[in-house]
């Protein structure tokens, strides 16, 4: 029987990079209980092309981007991804965001976009919550955000945009 050659150390990291990108943003809670995130419905209308990515920051303070840009045109209605209270809804930094509590410690948050709704306000998963407002990337986008337990997350995790990893053998294990 043929040994397999010592696992080399440099493809052991790169593999361990890959699979962190994979699950990035997923909180391990959700893994180690192999619980799997409620799927909501998109804020937009389709197509959903996706303008910038979720990139998680290394630290809490560090560079990333918290959210997801969502191309679309000025105007179009936003729409509650799922049940919940408006937390906040206002200007931050002269841009109207708009920020939904929703069960289970989540906050799903919108910039920019304008709308009617005062914190308190109840929504229900598919209502028209606002408008979606230029200013956000060079051509319109929605910036789509979601905490969970106030760490920044994905919104693909619970669009169904992010499949489960699975590890595969590298080797035969006859």
């Amino acid at each position: 029987m043929l040994l397999p050659p010592p696992a080399d150390p440099i493809r052991l990291l790169g593999l361990a990079l890959v699979l962190a990108f994979v699950v990035v943003g997923v909180p391990a809670s959700l893994h180690a209980a192999g619980a799997q995130p409620a799927v909501w419905s998109w804020p937009l209308a389709p197509p959903h092309p996706i303008a910038r990515p979720f990139i998680a920051p290394p630290t809490p303070y560090s560079a990333g981007h918290r959210g997801i840009d969502i191309t679309a045109v000025p105007g179009a209605d936003v729409l509650a991804p799922a049940a919940g209270v408006v937390h906040f809804s206002g200007p931050v930094v002269d841009r109207p965001v708009l920020s939904i509590r929703h069960p289970g410690g989540l906050i799903s948050s919108f910039e920019p976009v304008a709308s009617p709704l005062k914190a308190g306000d109840a929504v229900s998963g598919g209502q028209p919550v606002g408008t979606l407002e230029a200013g956000h990337c060079a051509t319109a986008c929605l910036h789509f955000g979601v905490r969970l337990h106030g760490e920044y997350v994905s919104p693909l995790n619970y669009l169904g945009g992010v499949s489960r990893a699975v590890l595969l053998p590298t080797r035969s294990l006859d």
